[in-house]
């Protein structure tokens, strides 16, 4: 019997717990035996088509897509004081968000400070400040492993928070205050711009190079720069990149050695765009040397530099040498850094082995390429939308231009079973 209209079927704990978790595979699979309905059936509600249901309650597929996460909750129909609950922040009253990170949740006494601070009940204070920074570092260190579309929404209301903070914010810690929110800005920005949405991130970057030229840290108004030329980078345009990297350094003369070193690749890379071979390897070592300095004192760096290391730099050699067309340069410096890179960096290891699939069909070896990409699919299909997703497309287009027809077409056999 159909059980689907029983009036407490949300008050389920392990409905309401899966809800609350984002654990999709699980919120299916429970739904689907109080109910007594078809894989086919809850398909229809939820506008997936029945093998998409099958995948995700067996695992094949992670819900990463904030669409297709509203399109479930509205299908099956999940109270909204359930879907507030999994939006909001402590104690239920959304001043703060609700984070699935243990390490960062306050104590008891700041518990109480952050709530009376954000409920305007008493000025701002260096506590919730500095719990508030740690909490972005865990966030940025989060979109590392599981993308950036889940964090969109949680960093959007953070940032909201930080907002409210400074109207009860005097003196240095007013500036500490504008810096975070710089910060905010400009992580939301590249959340932005990993979607795609130029136009976005475009907004945010400049809002955050504001916001950092207020609270006078040159290292946030550089880093703005440099990912303002990363989006010229990803959008082919070579000669915007180089100037916007290159304004970067002069226009932001206090910045650490470590965003220097970002700036300097981020020209390299530029060039790479634009063939120029000689620049682009004068560049980076450049780059590498300022890196290598900047490591000496990790304390002077800021603190979403975290990633930045010589692996972090040979993969960026990969991927300047892979636009020259230098193949076997390429293949040595991505595999080499792969093999080096945390599996906690799950988004950019995704990406550097789509572009050692590009690197190794630019070289002729269609066998490695396709098992390189088969590895990869998933993960692009997860985190990896679109860059990874579009990178391994091409590497397909490679493969068939080449005349490796064979790996060519199972690559986009397996590219389109993920294409959902």
């Amino acid at each position: 019997m159909v059980r689907d209209h029983v009036v407490d079927l949300w008050t389920h704990p392990e409905l309401a717990a899966a809800v609350a978790s984002e654990d999709w595979a699980r919120l299916l699979r429970t739904y689907r035996r109080l109910t007594g309905i078809s894989q086919t059936k809850l398909g229809e509600r939820t506008g997936l088509a029945q093998p998409d249901v099958s995948s995700i309650e067996c695992g094949r597929r992670r819900v990463t897509s904030v669409e297709v996460r509203q399109r479930i909750m509205a299908g099956l129909g999940v109270p909204e004081e359930l879907r507030s609950a999994e939006r909001t922040g402590l104690g239920g009253t959304g001043a703060v968000p609700r984070l699935g990170l243990a390490a960062c949740a306050p104590d008891a006494d700041l518990l109480a400070r952050v709530t009376t601070v954000v409920g305007g009940a008493k000025r701002v204070d260096t506590a919730t400040v500095d719990w508030l920074a740690r909490l972005l570092a865990e966030h940025r260190r989060a979109e590392d492993v599981v993308g950036s579309r889940p964090l969109v929404d949680v960093m959007r209301q953070q940032l909201r928070t930080v907002m409210d903070l400074h109207a009860g914010a005097r003196g240095a810690l007013a500036d500490r205050v504008v810096l975070l929110a710089s910060e905010h800005a400009q992580f939301l920005a590249w959340m932005a711009q990993d979607q795609a949405d130029t136009t976005t991130a475009l907004a945010w970057y400049d809002r955050s190079h504001e916001w950092a030229l207020e609270a006078g840290d040159a290292d946030m108004a550089a880093t703005t720069l440099n990912m303002k030329a990363h989006m010229a980078w990803s959008n082919g345009r070579a000669a915007r990149c180089v100037r916007l990297a290159e304004a970067a350094r002069w226009s932001a003369p206090g910045s650490s050695l470590g965003v220097q070193a970002m700036a300097v690749q981020m020209a390299a890379r530029g060039h790479a765009l634009s063939g120029g071979a000689d620049d682009t390897r004068r560049l980076l070592d450049e780059g590498q040397d300022l890196m290598f300095r900047a490591a000496e004192h990790p304390e002077d760096q800021p603190p979403w530099m975290y990633f930045y290391d010589e692996t972090w730099f040979r993969l960026q050699r990969g991927m300047a040498e892979l636009h020259l067309r230098a193949w076997t340069a390429a293949i040595g410096h991505l595999t080499d850094g792969l093999a080096a890179l945390p599996d906690d960096y799950r988004r950019d290891k995704t990406w550097y082995r789509a572009c050692l699939t590009h690197a190794l069909a630019g070289a002729g070896e269609p066998e490695q390429s396709l098992t390189v990409a088969l590895s990869t699919v998933p993960d692009a299909a997860a985190v990896g939308r679109p860059h990874a997703w579009d990178e391994l497309h091409t590497a397909a287009a490679v493969l068939l231009r080449r005349g490796a027809t064979a790996a060519g077409r199972q690559l986009v056999a397996a590219l389109k079973e993920h294409d959902w």
